[in-house]
């Protein structure tokens, strides 16, 4: 492997993602610790997921599962394939040119995604559930030629289309349907030579704070996302059955739904519209072993007394945002599974922070993924004593390199992805959550994090879910603001605030309880599941 400071020659005819990766003294530094992180120069993640493990483990072994479809690994080689021929010889696609992917987590979603990388083109992810505005952004910023598109979300992205976008739908049946095209072609298709640093994908963040930003990612990071958290955190099995709830255009679920099971020869069951019945239906009818889902599902599962099923599996995996140790108690004291929870970035492709098995410290987010090594950090860069709250900070095999974008330079600093995290970790190496760095509440002086007020608030039986936040007040700077959501049949009102305040008061110190309560229906929420505490404030700042 070249050195990090080098790039090897690209395959790329377009070459727009090398010519606006940010500049070199921006990047943070990348670590390839361990054998299997030391990928050959010339690398097609799309080869070495589909073909090389085909080849392993046979091409009649079930690769992907629908409710209504069942594909082989040979079925993916060959589908996919055909796309590439649509794509390369009837759409004029040249390596390094970007294509969006727009759809549910379906088979043929699956198949496009392989099919633009064996052309060695670069796939835009994106969420099924974004509109046009968004749409339209982001096809300007990535400068997108070739939109491939699940034709029940085409509305959207046809009003966003601008000039010199080529979009195909699939799926309707039509003459000129992707599939119809596909069905038409040989299916030999021979993958381009990229190179392992080759950008692949462009990855949108899911937008907890505000203004999405593009990230970038090379062949050699997809597949190290496999090697370093599912190698040794999720250790899958070739009798797998992975499932879950994020959208495949969220790298949480790209990787657990996908690359993951791939590079395990496993079997993936994509789920259009999960829901709780949906993942109980995934693990009672379809033998799902292993679950990939938020925080939101699993206190869902607990509130519709649905966690028997969890039980049935081998697995429970929880990202996105932080798992309250409430939550990891209660299914741990109902079904015996041990949820394994995590921290991971777009940025930084997938989970870097997490623990398995009797190695789970409940509360604890875990320790260092192998591959990775994480540090607290002060404000100008310096590591802080073990106990002492700072910014979460991780240097590995994957790192930030954002499209086109001045805050490159705030998520790396003298080497170091900085997530916007708050930490503390303690003697043992376990990372413990605070909150997001803009989440930090200072009341009179005190330092208040969020997190740990939800946390004492969800113990309480009446309430569902909540988000806290800190508001403006003229004498103390801040004050602390909960939104609850309580559980049905229980009634808001002044009573109940003073309940939950006081409830408070008897778990943490007094300081820290909230000072003003409001209740909701529901929290807002990314496609992902992603707490958006920023609309919060948002709305709370428009309020007169």
């Amino acid at each position: 492997m070249k050195p990090a400071s080098e790039l090897s020659p690209s395959a790329h005819v377009d070459t727009f993602c090398r010519d606006h990766l940010p500049p070199r003294e921006q990047w943070p530094e990348f670590e390839f610790v361990s054998p299997e992180l030391r990928y050959p120069e010339r690398l097609n993640c799309a080869t070495a997921l589909l073909e090389d493990t085909s080849r392993r483990y046979g091409a009649d072994r079930t690769c992907l599962i629908s409710p209504t479809e069942r594909w082989t690994y040979g079925e993916l080689v060959r589908r996919s394939n055909q796309i590439a021929q649509v794509l390369t010889e009837d759409l004029g696609l040249v390596p390094g040119q970007r294509v969006l992917l727009r759809g549910p987590n379906t088979p043929w979603l699956v198949a496009c995604w392989f099919a633009v990388v064996k052309a060695g083109a670069v796939v835009v992810t994106t969420m099924p559930m974004l509109r046009r505005a968004e749409l339209a952004k982001l096809l300007d910023l990535t400068a997108t030629t070739i939109v491939l598109c699940d034709h029940r979300f085409a509305e959207e992205l046809l009003d966003a289309a601008v000039p010199g976008v080529t979009t195909v739908c699939y799926g309707d049946a039509g003459p000129d349907d992707l599939l119809a095209r596909a069905a038409t072609k040989s299916g030999e298709f021979t993958a381009v030579d990229t190179a392992a640093d080759d950008v692949v994908m462009l990855a949108p963040t899911s937008g907890t704070t505000g203004t999405p930003k593009a990230t970038m990612h090379f062949h050699r990071d997809v597949l190290a996302a496999a090697d370093t958290f599912s190698a040794h955190i999720v250790q899958p099995r070739p009798d797998d059955v992975f499932t879950g709830t994020p959208p495949l255009g969220f790298t949480f679920g790209l990787g657990g739904l996908m690359v993951f099971p791939l590079r395990a020869g496993a079997a993936t069951l994509l789920l259009e519209r999960p829901g709780t019945d949906v993942i109980e239906a995934a693990v009672r009818e379809h033998g799902a072993t292993v679950l990939f889902t938020a925080p939101t599902a699993y206190r869902a599962l607990l509130r519709e007394g649905k966690t028997d099923v969890l039980a049935k599996l081998r697995r429970c995996v929880s990202a996105g945002e932080h798992l309250p140790e409430s939550v990891w108690r209660e299914v741990h004291t109902r079904t015996g599974i041990r949820i394994i929870d995590g921290i991971g970035a777009t940025e930084m492709m997938h989970v870097f922070i997490s623990s398995a098995d009797d190695d789970i410290l409940p509360g604890a987010t875990g320790r260092a993924v192998p591959g990775y090594r994480a540090a607290v950090l002060d404000d100008a860069g310096q590591p802080v004593p073990d106990g002492t709250a700072g910014r979460l900070a991780v240097i590995g095999p994957t790192g930030c390199r954002y499209l086109a974008d001045e805050r490159q330079t705030q998520y790396v600093r003298h080497g170091w992805n900085l997530t916007g995290d708050i930490y503390v970790r303690d003697a043992d190496g376990y990372f413990w959550y605070q909150g997001r760095a803009d989440d930090m509440i200072v009341s009179s002086g005190y330092n208040i994090a969020g997190p740990e007020v939800e946390q004492a608030l969800e113990q309480h039986s009446d309430v569902a879910e909540c988000a806290v936040i800190g508001l403006p007040d003229v004498e103390r700077g801040m004050i602390v603001h909960a939104a609850v959501v309580l559980r049905p049949d229980v009634t808001g009102n002044e009573e109940k605030k003073r309940e939950l305040a006081d409830h408070v008061k008897q778990i943490l110190a007094p300081y820290k309880h909230p000072r003003s309560i409001e209740f909701r229906d529901a929290l807002p929420r990314t496609a992902t599941g992603k707490l958006q505490r920023h609309k919060l404030r948002e709305e709370r700042a428009s309020t007169p």
